[in-house]
């Protein structure tokens, strides 16, 4: 685990929220049950392409799905694998404050470097009552917590309401995931400079080029995995150098836009096929296709169709894959 005092949250973070950062998925055995020997063999995959930390029990990792006990035995796995070596995430979500907030305290004791929190879904319909909650769930923890600005949480915040919640001592930054260009080239411009703002695609690194802002770190999306093999690391190369101000649009052309072109088309399909719901069972199979373990998607999600996933291998093939 990091150790910084929560004064030094923010600096903190300047300094090692970097480069590429993964979202880990949650594997499941055929019973149903948490396959933690293919958690321990996705992260070491992960590891292997050169990827700077990784957050899990995210929206991907489908949190909403898990039991206490298992979210935080998803916890200790992570924290033994990473073994204070890899930076990692966990994402502590939650409607109940006292549930989030032993989350945070599990997170703490197994090892975890910060936390990663959104809006507590359902109940809250206004900025200032994700303002309140975040606030008070930041003062019973002294880690740093990044926030997750997300459609899937019912509340997207304003670059405004950004800017007020990363005023918190030890709210270091921002995963905005909106999927609204104009929020997240925003919140860069107005709150970029006090906290780490993070948009997970790269259109927003060209964006920051053009009107003279830089995002230090993809915070975090599935992309390294699905679109990188051991030895052949294009994508997280092209973010360790982006993320450095070092833009490669070439190498960005020849080595990743076809991948990232298909990713892109099968994601949005997706996202129609299961009424809005985040593409879960797409990037589980991908994994499965880049020799993750992966596993079912568990209820409400359903898994891709058999013939959506004979379709979408074909057209891996296609590119190399």
């Amino acid at each position: 685990m990091a150790e910084y005092r929560k004064s030094e949250a923010k600096e903190w973070a300047r300094e090692t929220l970097r480069g590429q950062w993964s979202t880990l998925m949650t594997p499941f055995t055929p019973d149903d049950e948490l396959d933690e020997d293919g958690l321990r063999k996705n992260i070491r995959h992960i590891r292997s392409l050169g990827t700077r930390g990784a957050g899990c029990t995210w929206g991907m990792g489908e949190f909403w799905s898990l039991t206490r006990e298992e979210r935080m035995r998803v916890f200790d796995v992570v924290a033994d694998e990473a073994n204070g070596e890899w930076p990692i995430g966990a994402h502590i979500t939650h409607t109940s404050l006292k549930e989030a907030t032993a989350l945070a305290d599990h997170a703490k004791e197994v090892g975890f470097d910060l936390l990663i929190v959104a809006a507590p879904y359902m109940v809250t319909k206004t900025e200032q009552q994700v303002i309140d909650f975040t606030r008070k769930l930041a003062e019973s923890t002294d880690m740093a917590i990044m926030y997750y600005n997300s459609p899937q949480f019912g509340v997207v915040m304003s670059a405004e309401g950004l800017q007020t919640l990363c005023r918190i001592p030890n709210i270091v930054g921002v995963k905005e995931a909106s999927f609204n260009q104009e929020l997240s080239i925003k919140t860069h411009q107005l709150v970029g400079k006090d906290a780490i703002i993070s948009t997970p695609d790269e259109w927003i690194l060209f964006k920051g080029q053009e009107l003279g802002f830089e995002q230090q770190v993809m915070f975090a999306n599935t992309s390294d995995w699905r679109f990188d093999r051991p030895g052949q690391n294009h994508y997280v190369r092209f973010i360790e150098r982006a993320t450095t101000g070092d833009l490669d649009k070439d190498f960005y052309e020849k080595h990743i836009r076809p991948v990232k072109t298909l990713s892109d088309t099968w994601w949005m399909n997706t996202v129609k096929m299961f009424g809005g719901a985040l593409p879960a069972s797409l990037c589980k199979y991908w994994g499965e296709l880049m020799g993750m373990a992966g596993g079912h998607v568990r209820l409400p999600l359903a898994d891709l169709p058999d013939d959506k996933k004979q379709e979408l291998k074909k057209e891996l093939q296609a590119l190399g894959y």
